[in-house]
């Protein structure tokens, strides 16, 4: 009796139970009758996205009947879905993506950015971009293999693509999107699986760390539950944990790893994206003059040298033989490049903690710092070049730093991280990334920071460097490894991404628009003679799940408060609960983390960025649906019918604008924020 009592509180808590049985190897047989019985691991569970926690792949939640206790009616609800559904989904699916694939024959929106990077692949020229590289390899290859030849120039929205191969390009977002259907294999392969689509998607973009770390939140809890099994030897858990580590952390990881590697492999040719990486970087693309370029290796007295700072996209130390206007500090000149330049026959090194004098060579004077302040930086000193023929003050000196380095250490060309603090006022010679206006040629403001905190703005190193009194050697050396390159291209895609500030009168979409699909965004046209195309959530399935969002969080506040005053739930609705609780709150969850992180992005942000957390929350409605109110034909030829009605402005259309009487669409703008 007591073993019976056990085995009932078990199965009430696993949403997929078992039959029950007297003792572990009982229930193994049992599961190996069934051919369910995995090689080397007990007791099997989907794990990552778990049966537990309501992401069965085939299996449909249906409503519990009253006569049923909760584990029949956890049992009765993961049945499997008719297999002429799924196909009808599939096709459905294949076709409302790939008709009329070709319109417009023109460029749209984004296509300007990923079109162009596609051409960078198949050209293999080096570019920059924000996100990982996995999207736009997979564009690059789309577009080679339906001919494509890379040679369109993708300059703006608008542009015809006459007789370039577009279509294949537009298909692969298509294609890949529509692969994404639901099926059930094998505990390890669903393992295996998940990690290689973890690999993916943090691949292509950064947001896909939230699904990361939703899969985190799910193998945890799963594993706690494990180790809470008395039934589950140590043993056997361990099998549990390192198979877990070894498909979501290992298996991930070294994929993602792999993306890079092939995109530095295949990206190996100069190309506009040199100039955000470090002068290192830049030694190993061919055709920049870096690359295979001999000079001497250490800095020393008498060299002409070109100083490069270290922030992203960062200009080179210049000047000439402008002043500053009245009014803007000293009256001297400006500052933007300089290099030390003497005559010593017998060169000696340049170290840390060593003070120089820099001398701009074209005009003879000294890089100089003094207690004026900087033009835009008002908090910073100005910073001037100053003197003739190498004679200044003392406001001239300023000492050598190695970053991470030890007095004596000598400065290495390329590698080397170096800042200088001038003598006088202490300060740091800085970079601020603030535009000079037209007197400065819209150059940027160097300044002579007070604030000694290590930064890239403040981190300088050598990239050219003449000194016919010491032997050089090939770059090649100093090329850096693989490892170095990829964090170097982690860092720079970091911190462009947060560069990445709304410009002047630029529309920026609001993170509380999206959910109530209050404005689209224009992907292609913006009057009655041009084809448009404009990015809108279906209206019917965008408010349904934010109601089903709303009515998730009260229906599990309310049962929480009921169950904290004593009532007894029995039945069917200790069913429900279970289920609503475990599953439900999973999809809240992955809600939550791929949507509440965008208000504290200082970034641009766009309509689109929803698109991930609005899947869960379209989960989260069918589950709620399927789970109290069996199949709602209603809400299902609702959808429908919104798709049939705002379709053309997904496969685009022409004519006068919804505003207008007379347009087609006039009856559609249902909000006065839809521009269309």
């Amino acid at each position: 009796m007591e073993d019976r009592d056990r085995f009932s509180e078990d199965t009430q808590r696993r949403s997929c139970s078992k039959p029950p049985v007297r003792n572990r190897r009982a229930c193994r047989e049992t599961e190996k009758d069934r051919g369910k019985t995995k090689p080397g691991l007990p007791e099997t569970r989907k794990t990552g996205l778990s049966h537990t926690h309501g992401f069965n792949g085939m299996c449909v939640k249906q409503p519990c009947k009253t006569s049923e206790t909760p584990s029949q009616c956890s049992d009765h609800m993961n049945q499997p879905l008719p297999f002429w559904l799924l196909l009808c989904v599939a096709v459905f699916s294949l076709s409302t993506r790939f008709y009329n694939i070709t319109e417009p024959p023109h460029v749209c929106w984004d296509e300007t950015h990923f079109g162009k990077m596609g051409s960078y692949y198949i050209n293999r020229t080096f570019f920059f971009d924000v996100h990982p590289p996995l999207g736009k390899m997979l564009i690059g290859l789309a577009g080679y293999l339906t001919g494509y030849d890379g040679t369109f120039p993708f300059v703006k929205p608008g542009d015809k693509y006459e007789d370039h191969n577009y279509w294949g390009m537009r298909g692969v977002n298509n294609n890949i999107s529509y692969t994404l259907q639901p099926f059930s294999l094998s505990w390890w392969l669903w393992l295996i699986l998940t990690g290689v689509n973890l690999s993916g998607s943090l691949g292509v973009k950064f947001v896909g760390l939230f699904v990361i770390i939703l899969v985190g939140i799910s193998t945890a809890w799963d594993l706690w539950k494990l180790l809470g099994d008395l039934n589950l030897s140590l043993v056997d858990f361990a099998k549990h944990l390192f198979a877990r580590i070894f498909g979501l952390i290992i298996l991930p990881l070294f994929l993602y790893t792999t993306i890079f590697a092939v995109h530095f492999a295949v990206l190996n040719r100069s190309g506009p994206g040199d100039g955000f990486f470090s002068s290192a970087f830049q030694s190993r693309l061919i055709g920049n003059n870096l690359h295979n370029a001999t000079m001497p290796e250490y800095l020393a007295y008498g060299s002409t040298i070109t100083v490069k700072n270290l922030r992203i996209a960062g200009g080179y130390l210049h000047s000439h033989w402008h002043l500053y206007p009245e009014g803007v500090g000293a009256h001297q000149q400006q500052v933007r490049t300089s290099a030390p330049y003497n005559h010593a026959e017998t060169p000696e090194l340049v170290r840390h903690g060593d003070i120089i004098r820099l001398e701009h060579r074209e005009t003879t004077r000294n890089l100089h710092s003094h207690l004026h302040e900087a033009p835009l930086t008002k908090k910073h000193l100005q910073v001037t070049g100053y003197g003739i023929n190498g004679t200044g003050d003392l406001n001239d000196l300023w000492q050598v730093e190695v970053c991470g380095g030890k007095k004596g250490d000598p400065v290495k060309v390329l590698r080397s991280k170096v800042r200088f603090l001038h003598r006088s006022t202490g300060c740091v010679l800085f970079s601020s990334g603030k535009t000079l206006p037209k007197w400065g040629w819209e150059q940027v403001e160097v300044t002579c920071s007070p604030y000694l905190k290590e930064t890239p703005n403040s981190q300088w190193n050598i990239e050219d460097h003449i000194n016919p009194n010491l032997p050089n050697i090939s770059l090649h050396v100093l090329k850096p490894s693989f490892l170095e390159i990829l964090l170097e291209s982690h860092i720079v895609m970091i911190r462009g991404n947060s560069g990445l500030k709304p410009k002047d009168n630029e529309v920026n979409s609001k993170p509380w628009h999206w959910p109530i699909n209050y404005q689209g965004l224009r992907f292609s046209g913006v009057n009655e003679t041009e084809y448009r195309v404009y990015l809108l959530g279906n209206p019917v399935i965008w408010w349904l799940n934010l109601f089903s969002l709303g009515l998730f969080v009260v229906m599990v506040s309310v049962c929480s408060l009921a169950l904290q005053r004593g009532a007894k739930l029995e039945g069917e609705r200790k069913g429900r609960r279970l289920t609503l609780h475990k599953g439900g709150g999973m999809l809240f969850l992955a809600w939550l983390l791929h949507y509440l992180p965008f208000y504290t992005m200082g970034r641009i942000l766009y309509y689109h960025h929803y698109f991930p957390a609005v899947l869960f929350s379209s989960m989260l409605t069918v589950y709620f649906f399927l789970l109290f109110f069996s199949i709602n034909l209603c809400f299902f030829f609702s959808s429908i019918c919104s798709f049939y009605l705002f379709h053309p402005l997904s496969y685009g259309m022409r004519g006068p604008l919804a505003h207008d009487p007379s347009s087609s669409m006039a009856g559609l703008r249902w909000l006065d924020s839809w521009e269309f």
